[in-house]
């Protein structure tokens, strides 16, 4: 029997290429470290409707996963075709895995989408997640003043019991943190937490309530130290949760279990059931 305490990896692109040769060994490790759950987060319909089919040939089995459907900043130039897209993404969301709308937000780091394109996508998808009464999960980079003005304005219009989603991958500073969390977000924590330099990443940690923290990989990149360099995978969330517990001064399997807890709770997460392949695996 594992007795590992129970982890929840919030954000693994298991359906990228990087882990067509090995992915049954990849979710064997994981669950050998303790995951129960892990979150697939799309990129763009094509990487949304292969995870979709990625969680009904692994329904049967743990750790469960789960899919988030959206559309990357970085990929909006590519893809993004208005109603037809958000039309798409609606029939994905109706999959009883799909429990958020993501992976979406801004990128003003790599801006190979115009900015006046990022916004519109991701007000739409905003809406989307509205309309639909998931969370979102948002790629923030260099771009969180616009953030701020986009997120402030879509939480007005919000019921006080929607859930808000996760800033994945945070990239802000400790003031930034606490923002997020006044406006109802999780704070999503990646590898950089152990690297040597990442103070101010720590500094978020330190003062973000625990409750409203979640451990991701972001797989397969931001590998934690001592994997840095290697290929990231969802077993290697402890080492995000082993850090937070040094700096937090608690112990591990706490955080484990208040992150695990928090990831059920922000998700909506189902219980784990087998599940029948439907269309909106295929054509939306």
């Amino acid at each position: 029997m594992n007795q590992q305490p129970p982890l929840v990896d919030t954000h693994a692109h298991l359906d990228f290429h990087a882990f067509e040769e090995d992915r049954e060994q990849v979710l064997q490790r994981a669950q050998e470290a303790g995951l129960v759950a892990v979150l697939i987060p799309a990129v763009d319909l094509a990487s949304a409707r292969k995870a979709v089919r990625l969680v009904e040939k692994t329904s049967n089995r743990a750790p469960a996963l789960f899919v988030a459907v959206g559309v990357h900043p970085n990929s909006v130039a590519q893809v993004w075709q208005g109603r037809a897209t958000l039309e798409a993404l609606q029939a994905l969301a109706q999959h009883p895995r799909v429990v958020a709308i993501g992976e979406i937000g801004l990128d003003y780091y790599r801006d190979v989408t115009p900015r006046q394109a990022q916004w519109e996508a991701l007000t739409a998808q905003l809406e989307l997640a509205a309309q639909t009464g998931l969370p979102v999960i948002l790629h923030q980079r260099e771009s969180l003043t616009d953030m701020w003005r986009i997120l402030e304005d879509w939480v007005q219009d919000l019921p006080p019991n929607h859930p808000r989603g996760v800033l994945h991958s945070f990239s802000g500073g400790p003031n930034d943190a606490l923002r997020a969390v006044a406006l109802g977000f999780a704070v999503g924590i990646t590898g950089p937490v152990t690297f040597k330099k990442a103070e101010r990443l720590r500094q978020v940690v330190a003062v973000t309530p625990l409750e409203h923290l979640l451990v991701e990989t972001d797989a397969p990149f931001l590998t934690p130290h001592p994997h840095r360099g290697k290929r990231n995978e969802p077993a290697y969330v402890r080492y995000v949760a082993e850090k937070i517990a040094h700096v937090k001064g608690v112990d591990y399997p706490s955080v484990a279990r208040a992150t695990t807890r928090h990831a059920w709770q922000r998700f909506r997460l189902p219980q784990p059931a087998p599940i029948r392949p439907s269309s909106s695996g295929e054509r939306p």
